[in-house]
């Protein structure tokens, strides 16, 4: 029987929303004329505006609230006044603490969502020009002294602009207000907003100057050309590092990124643990390390093919771990990149609690999460979720807001997760969740790593003087030395405080090797002595006649008491 069109093969409608195979001003066409604008207008308000307002009224509402108290204390004073200033003291720091906390969370709600991508989208925009119009396809050196200049250029730019937000709100702020305010409340929005502007802008001002600084003074990115050595008597580590696999739930789909462009089905990525199980039995593997993406858009279905295949193979199985990737929590649908969901939708809490049930399946005994207040090791992944599996099943079953928000804080607190070393000197995994809080297709890409989880991680690490690491996050924390494409791929995929993330850690850098997934190529570098590795992904870049691979690395301990990484062995994996 002759088809007309093979079923097989696909069709346009698989690259609707492929970026391989249509451009991103096509994708963004389609989407704003699907778009739900009341929805996009509705999340802005919760995501923005009311941090805005929130951290704008908390001068005005403590003003208010220590002058309605002095007044009190004033008209008390011959009663005791030593008892009745400890009460009302009492009272008002009670009192006080939830608008501090408010106040606090609005601030570092509007630090991710427009700070830290305001300066980014400066330092990338700056450096993009620069490459473009510079030609730095040849010199190291003199891309790496562009970087540092553009990083000082991007902070004096986004210094001067927040300085003159600032000014520009000024004559509108107020702050100081009185119990009489309640009457008419909407008369301090506006001032609240003008409030909140002066604060972000001189906080932007400042840090920006401050990170313009860092960046431009920190060790920029280089490839890795001369691998390390290390005597044949070395205990050495074998680490397959696997990323972006993206499992689909049919059999002849295609992924969302590379349509028709890339392999259909999950046959390669069937025929990659196929030869990884080989190699273990031959050559044995610590660890397989899968930097994300596990599935393509983080349905039930995808994570049921996922783990059928990994569980085909019980030796890799026991030694594989997963952290979660942007297609695995931020899609919300795979087929419409307009589609999005309101920040207190269960749709996204949904997609967590599928990645903790995989996780927790894989390596839920064996990997431990960070008791934050106590800056230390607490239970494993397995014991912390246990309290909660019926309410996550319950959850998973009707899907409801209100079972949705009881799971709040589980995704947060399950990160980051450690595999402490075996032994005093060895080797462990820190597995963290670098993906941002967004809502919407278009923009799941952005990557973030939390200041709290990077505290737990600078707590942790110490504790452990003798232990050599992997780090593992799926966004990639600098740009690769090397000419972009496009824009999009710097600002729309990188990790926003990425500078950041390396900065923290040069402390403990010799002794530590990061590796990440998300843009599907491979690239070997160092920023100082912090080593990077991109790996590439297997099923993706390549159409089903072509081959894809991936890379296993092998570590050591380096002479001087650091980790060492060995020349690489890249399996080639065949179509077919």
């Amino acid at each position: 029987m002759k088809m007309i069109i093979e079923p097989k093969a696909g069709d346009a409608e698989d690259d609707a929303s492929s970026t391989k195979k249509r451009s991103l001003l096509a994708i963004a066409g389609t989407l704003l004329g699907e778009i739900n604008l009341p929805k996009l207008a509705l999340s802005w308000i919760i995501l923005a505006l009311v941090p805005a307002v929130l951290l704008g009224l908390a001068p005005l509402v403590a003003t208010a609230w220590f002058s309605t108290m002095s007044d009190r204390i004033v008209a008390l004073a011959g009663i005791g006044p030593l008892i009745i200033l400890a009460v009302l003291a009492a009272a008002s720091w009670y009192g006080f603490r939830p608008l501090l906390r408010a106040a606090e969370l609005s601030f570092w709600s509007l630090n991710s969502l427009v700070v830290q991508p305001g300066y980014t989208l400066c330092r990338e925009g700056l450096r993009h020009l620069a490459e473009r119009f510079l030609g730095l396809e040849t010199s190291e050196d003199r891309r790496a002294r562009v970087r540092a200049a553009t990083a000082l250029g991007a902070g004096l730019g986004a210094c001067a602009a927040a300085a003159g937000m600032a000014l520009i709100a000024w004559p509108a702020t107020r702050w100081s207000g009185e119990i009489a305010d309640l009457a008419q409340p909407l008369r301090l929005v506006v001032p609240a907003l003008a409030n909140t502007l002066v604060l972000m802008g001189a906080y932007l001002a400042a840090a920006s100057l401050v990170w313009g600084l860092a960046d431009a003074t920190m060790d920029q990115p280089r490839d890795i050309v001369d691998f390390d050595e290390a005597p044949r008597s070395a205990r050495r580590w074998r680490v397959a590092h696997l990323s972006d696999v993206h499992a689909v739930g049919e059999r002849y789909g295609f992924r969302i990124e590379s349509g028709r462009a890339g392999p259909r089905g999950n046959e390669r990525f069937a025929r990659v643990l196929e030869r990884l199980d080989a190699i273990h039995a031959n050559d044995p593997l610590d660890f397989v390390l899968i930097t994300g993406d596990m599935t393509d858009a983080g349905r039930s279905s995808e994570w049921a093919e996922f783990l059928e295949a990994i569980a085909g193979y019980p030796a890799l199985a026991q030694r594989t771990f997963i952290i979660p990737g942007n297609h695995d929590v931020n899609i919300v649908d795979r087929a419409n990149p307009a589609r999005m969901e309101l920040p207190a939708s269960p749709g996204k809490r949904l997609r967590q609690m599928r990645t903790l049930s995989a996780m927790t399946a894989l390596q839920g005994d064996q990997v431990r999460i960070v008791d934050k207040p106590k800056a230390q090791l607490g239970p494993s992944l397995s014991q912390m979720l246990q309290p909660h599996a019926e309410a996550i099943a319950a959850f998973a079953d009707i899907g409801s807001r209100r079972s949705s928000s009881s799971l709040s804080r589980l995704w947060d607190d399950a990160f980051p997760m450690i595999l402490p070393p075996s032994e005093v000197d060895g080797l462990g995994l820190v597995l963290l969740n670098s993906n941002a809080e967004t809502n919407f297709s278009f923009t799941n890409a952005l990557g973030l790593v939390s200041e709290e989880d990077m505290r737990a991680v600078l707590a942790i690490l110490p504790q452990f003087p003798g232990a050599k690491w992997i780090i593992a996050l799926h966004h990639h924390p600098v740009e690769y030395p090397m000419p972009a494409k496009a824009f999009s791929e710097r600002i729309g995929t990188a990790l926003i405080n990425g500078s950041r993330f390396v900065r923290l850690l040069k402390p403990l850098s010799s002794r530590i090797v990061a590796m990440h997934g998300h843009r599907h190529i491979d690239w070997i570098g160092r920023c100082g002595q912090l080593k990077i590795i991109s790996a590439p992904s297997p099923v993706m870049e390549a159409t089903d006649d072509e081959p894809t691979g991936f890379y296993i690395h092998t570590l050591a301990p380096a002479a001087d008491g650091g980790l060492a990484l060995l020349k690489p062995e890249h399996i080639e994996i065949m179509p077919g």
